[in-house]
């Protein structure tokens, strides 16, 4: 058992200069009652450190900032909070955003393959998700969506062989010229609700990792969802009408699909800036289809460079022929 003062396992696991820092959130959260650090929580891409706390047979995860990087999100714990607040994230106990350290609700989770009643059961969960985020007061402002998959599309130019990505810089300009876009009504976004950051406790579902998190528009949370988690149009239409409320109308499922497009670039630029600098540059496109990916990982869950690089290309080739398809080409 670990308390205040004297604790156990979690001294090994957090680095020593943010002793200080958890020793002080723990403090805070426990007093002077004795709780158990069960050890660490893997599956997150994000970097923090997270352990699972337990005390009283009630159990909690703290999550702490191992390093900063240049690129850090100053409003994560300002999204965290209102979303915590509404009921989409877990509920917080404490929240350090200057150290980067804050002590949540610990979500058992489910397989969402197991989610009752389906896919289709998901997809309506999901939009409803979404929604519920959507209706907070909105996010901070951070970034264009648009001009930020723009500039990260220019660190993966400067890292391939010229020309390589010239079609999907073209296509870029193309599709922002044509995709309507008012910052005057952006939402709460999440901004990365992939499979990994969407939790089910077997009776309702969660949002977790807000590093991303900004007022974005509405349409950006939807497509990530739809692209990552609706398996089949008839599924994406599920989710939509979920998220409307209503039948969605012609035009607003053409614009989502251009925004799922804009997203599979956004993913395929971000995932080469995290995956640094390669000693080769890059001189060739070619991909695996998922199934092969997922026999080469061979239960890999450490996000490698050469895998960060793999999906990247993916989401390359994907981003094309989405707008190929779009263009009807």
């Amino acid at each position: 058992m670990s308390g205040p003062g004297r604790g156990q396992a979690w001294q090994a696991l957090v680095p020593e200069t943010l002793h200080d820092s958890v020793q002080e959130a723990l403090s805070a959260v426990y007093g002077r009652l004795a709780f158990e650090c069960l050890g660490p929580v893997t599956g997150g891409a994000s970097g923090a450190l997270a352990l699972r706390l337990r005390q009283g047979g009630r159990d909690r995860l703290m999550r702490v900032e191992t390093g900063k990087m240049p690129m850090r999100n100053p409003h994560q714990y300002t999204c965290m909070e209102t979303a915590a607040q509404a009921g989409v994230a877990p509920a917080l106990h404490y929240v350090d955003a200057e150290a980067g350290v804050a002590v949540m609700d610990f979500v058992p989770t489910v397989p969402l393959d197991q989610y009752p009643g389906g896919q289709e059961a998901l997809a309506r969960a999901l939009g409803a998700l979404a929604r519920d985020l959507q209706a907070t007061a909105p996010f901070p402002e951070l970034f264009d969506f648009r001009g930020l998959t723009g500039r990260l599309l220019a660190v993966a130019e400067s890292r391939s062989e010229p020309g390589l990505l010239d079609r999907h810089r073209a296509a870029l300009e193309r599709l922002t010229a044509t995709l309507d876009w008012d910052s005057a009504a952006h939402v709460s976004s999440h901004n990365d609700p992939n499979p990994r950051n969407v939790l089910f406790d077997g009776e309702r579902l969660w949002l977790i990792d807000w590093e991303s998190a900004c007022r974005n528009d509405a349409y950006v949370d939807l497509a990530i969802m739809a692209d990552a988690m609706a398996g089949t149009p008839a599924v994406k239409r599920v989710l939509f009408d979920a998220w409307l409320g209503r039948a969605a109308r012609a035009a607003e499922t053409e614009r989502l699909e251009r925004v799922i497009v804009l997203t599979r670039l956004y993913y395929a630029c971000l995932l080469f800036a995290v995956a640094g600098p390669s000693d080769d540059t890059l001189t060739d496109l070619s991909a695996p289809t998922p199934e092969a990916f997922q026999a080469q990982l061979a239960g890999a869950t450490i996000p490698t460079p050469q895998i960060l690089q793999t999906l990247a290309r993916m989401r390359l080739r994907d981003f094309l022929e989405g707008w190929n398809a779009l263009e009807g080409t």
